[in-house]
């Protein structure tokens, strides 16, 4: 996190001839908003005097509660470099979101996230550390600019060219990123025809979240250069794998990472398997947060990696929670079942929390499973405690609807714009006619 002040922007803003400032921040559904003004008004912002009209957000005000204020975080100060302005630069801030009367506007999914973390240091944790892994596939552009449904490439898992079409374009995307400070992991082809990961440095969650926003803006931006359109969809298409957002977690203090605990056979502490045990709890519930959409119900199906299973195990990848093999500071879990549609500050706030629970309650997890679960029969599931993650975003609904600590994670009122949202979204879905339906009843019924 650069430790920005308002001289060094504005002495930045000029050296770097920035003529343009998005003011970003995120709705209820985790799509990135932005208020952008000239340099002439940096200072105004700075200052925390722009206002913009939040009943036209999803999931923030209604229309008499209007005007709301945009506070930047300065240590978000970015100038875009993939920004091709005619004239001069781009830069943006991450803004937290303020009420007319200027105090934190609770339905902010920041300040979800900011609670969240305030809630950890009380117990006497210092840092979540979260690490993600966000796989999208690559659709090409027609002349026109539309999203044809033609795949980048015919490549596979690790596979180079030429059966990955797409390596350039990957490259491009790490070459942005680390021009905008960026500390790069890996980059690779996927299982899928088309479908790619770009993972990057973990960091504490806040910071994380702010970097999966810019992130996906900057991978749309960069694949669009390329004449492609890039989706972290989590199912663009049937029959073959869908696209994640795995979820390495872990917290710290004092500089140490608590999961760790040489001493045991596994080197997991006892506070790792109390946070694995809160997290398994709270799976039902979370789903809607961590696969908020229709569609994230196609990748959670059996056959095609993708957890269904509420089960952990250090090795097995058929479970929800796995155990990476790195010990030490690098001590985490492997929460997989999350995608990308996912609001970022809302998923890994009702993460932690639902960890914490786990922490505060002195929870037993399950021990870890070594067998395939999907080899496994329902009644020998059900014999070992195994639960079903939700089938469908109804099912998560219920299950999300039933909890108070989702409640009080995300307030109770996001939590009933939440499920307002998502239950119209289910209704909408519900009186559709798909093409399937069509294809398998129309010629005989």
């Amino acid at each position: 996190m650069k430790n920005y002040t308002k001289e060094s922007i504005l002495k930045s803003a000029k050296e770097f001839d920035v003529r343009y400032v998005r003011l970003q921040f995120s709705d209820m559904l985790g799509t990135v908003k932005n208020v952008e003004i000239p340099i002439t008004n940096l200072e105004r912002a700075l200052n925390n005097d722009i206002m913009f009209d939040g009943s036209s957000i999803q999931g923030f005000v209604r229309i008499d509660e209007a005007d709301m204020y945009l506070y930047p975080d300065l240590s978000t100060w970015l100038i875009l470099n993939w920004e091709n302005a005619p004239v001069g630069r781009v830069a943006r801030l991450i803004c937290d979101v303020y009420t007319s009367s200027k105090k934190p506007y609770e339905g902010d999914p920041r300040y979800v996230l900011k609670k969240a973390l305030n809630e950890m240091k009380s117990l006497g944790f210092d840092k979540f550390n979260v690490g993600v892994e966000p796989e999208f596939f690559l659709f090409k552009l027609d002349e026109k600019g539309k999203i044809t449904r033609e795949l980048s490439d015919q490549g596979g898992y690790f596979d180079l060219a030429p059966m990955d079409g797409s390596e350039d374009i990957r490259r491009d995307i790490v070459l942005e990123m680390q021009k905008l400070g960026f500390e790069m992991e890996v980059s690779h082809h996927e299982v899928a025809f088309g479908q790619h990961e770009i993972n990057f440095h973990f960091d504490n969650a806040l910071e994380a979240c702010d970097n999966i926003q810019t992130f996906k803006v900057l991978v749309k931006n960069v694949a669009r250069r390329h004449g492609y359109h890039a989706t972290f969809m989590p199912k663009p298409i049937k029959g073959i794998n869908g696209s994640g957002m795995h979820s390495n977690l872990s917290l710290s203090k004092d500089g140490r990472n608590v999961f760790f605990d040489e001493k045991t056979d596994n080197q997991l502490s006892e506070t790792a398997l109390k946070f694995i045990a809160g997290i398994m709890k709270n799976a039902q519930a979370f789903t809607l947060v961590c696969n908020p959409i229709i569609n994230s119900y196609k990748r959670l199906v059996p056959g095609y990696e993708a957890p269904v299973y509420i089960a952990w195990s250090d090795s097995n990848r058929s479970t929800m929670i796995r155990i990476p093999a790195s010990r030490g500071n690098a001590t985490r879990i492997e929460v997989r079942s999350v995608d990308a549609s996912a609001n970022p500050y809302l998923a890994m706030a009702v993460l932690l929390n639902s960890g914490l629970d786990g922490i505060k309650n002195d929870l037993t997890a399950l021990n870890p499973l070594k067998k395939n679960l999907f080899r496994m029969s329902e009644q020998e599931r059900r014999r070992l405690g195994i639960k079903n993650l939700p089938e469908n975003l109804k099912e998560a609904i219920e299950f999300f609807q039933k909890s108070e600590l989702m409640k009080e994670t995300l307030g109770e009122e996001l939590f009933e714009k939440f499920i307002e949202a998502k239950q119209k979204e289910w209704d909408e879905y519900k009186t559709i006619i798909s093409e399937w339906e069509l294809n398998k009843y129309l010629p005989i019924i």
